[in-house]
């Protein structure tokens, strides 16, 4: 498997993306394309076309590519799936869970929140407690990898309790697509971004519904360029997008596509990066350091750290001599707690996760952090949470 060159001197990014990618990737962009020409359309077919056959049961679904960060699919499928008098319930247990309940905000959407804050995931039977209280919720939306803590949602659980209440389920897939089956999962949309799991670029998300949804959709956005109906419907008449893509980012897309099925597929992937977490999970806790999660909830995307309690430790200059030894590791995102996260997603194995160990090793050696553990109170707080589980 190639991973990328040290003699580029180009470090490994261990985030959530963007992450490292591969040589052929940043290849395919070497090359410009007209976004009407026949060659490009056939790419973002064939984008399409790849991406419902990694769903478990594609049948009565399609695939809508879309301009932007991920955020910008997500708000498009709020936007354009929830009806003007629908109702929200938001399963948040960090940062992004936060931010699709800002957006249905912005949009005007009636919502309501389970927050769970940095630990624990939402669980069936109070999400089925919670629907059986307001009849007026339409919809459910979950974040199934929440990577502002690294923890992996139960959606299946989550999907189970929503369909026996008879309400429509709305998934931010963003961190997890392509990495975490989907199997068992009923959904009626959901999305996920080109520069995380499948290891492209950004540039673009894409939201994969029923197509009696997006039927359902037209006309109901607030958003000229965040219409999931007229992009789809564009898509199907003519193959183009709307409106200006960002060519190169989909090209070194469908080459990271043909790398994900060379590699297994979703199982393949999965199997990567889980190898890639236990490495680094066991090394960093040989140093001292913990987890904020206890391991029923680690996800094999991303795994927050607390920040050690040793005064001698400084993030910033952790962070410094981290890359100068060839990592970019990610600030923490929490509130309870000071901490950090390392990714375990991008062009990377377990070998160099190991080099990732050895470096944080020598890095607290030159702070002269002799203990890495964290403080106390936060394993008590994690301790006192995980007992409610």
């Amino acid at each position: 498997m190639p991973f990328p060159n040290p003699a580029l001197n180009e470090p490994f990014l261990l985030t959530p993306g963007p992450l490292t990618t591969s040589e052929a990737v940043k290849r395919a962009m070497l090359r410009d394309w007209g976004s009407w020409d026949e060659e490009f359309r056939a790419v973002t077919l064939e984008i399409r076309t790849r991406l419902l056959a990694m769903l478990d049961a594609p049948e009565g679904y399609d695939c809508v590519p879309m301009q932007g960060s991920g955020t910008f699919s997500v708000e498009a499928m709020l936007g354009s799936f929830v009806p003007k008098n629908g109702k929200v319930l938001v399963l948040s247990n960090g940062a992004y869970g936060q931010r699709i309940a800002e957006t249905l905000a912005y949009l005007g959407r009636a919502h309501t929140v389970i927050n769970k804050g940095d630990y624990l995931p939402p669980r069936g039977a109070e999400i089925s407690a919670a629907l059986q209280a307001d009849a007026a919720i339409t919809h459910v939306v979950a974040v199934h990898c929440e990577t502002s803590s690294g923890i992996l949602n139960p959606l299946k659980e989550i999907s189970d309790a929503v369909a026996a209440e008879g309400r429509t389920l709305l998934v931010d897939s963003m961190s997890a697509f392509g990495a975490i089956p989907l199997t068992g999962v009923r959904y009626a949309a959901l999305v996920s971004s080109a520069n995380k799991c499948i290891e492209g670029v950004p540039g673009f998300g894409f939201i994969i519904a029923r197509i009696s949804e997006l039927e359902a959709a037209k006309g109901r956005s607030h958003s000229l360029s965040l219409d999931v109906h007229a992009q789809w419907a564009t898509m199907n008449k003519t193959g183009q997008w709307r409106f200006t893509p960002p060519t190169h980012a989909v090209v070194a897309f469908l080459e990271a596509l043909k790398a994900h099925e060379a590699e297994g597929g979703v199982a393949g992937r999965n199997a990567r990066y889980t190898e890639n977490r236990d490495v680094v999970v066991a090394g960093m806790r040989a140093l001292g350091f913990e987890t904020l999660l206890v391991d029923d909830w680690l996800s094999p995307i991303i795994v927050t750290f607390f920040c050690p309690a040793s005064p001698a430790f400084d993030f910033t200059r952790f962070y410094e001599l981290m890359k100068q030894k060839g990592f970019i590791i990610y600030p923490g995102k929490l509130t309870v707690a000071e901490s950090f996260r390392i990714g375990c997603i991008g062009r990377m194995d377990a070998a160099i996760m190991h080099r990732v160990v050895q470096a944080a090793g020598e890095s607290l050696a030159t702070l002269g952090v002799n203990d890495a553990s964290p403080p106390q109170s936060a394993l008590i707080e994690r301790a006192k949470l995980a007992a409610k589980e």
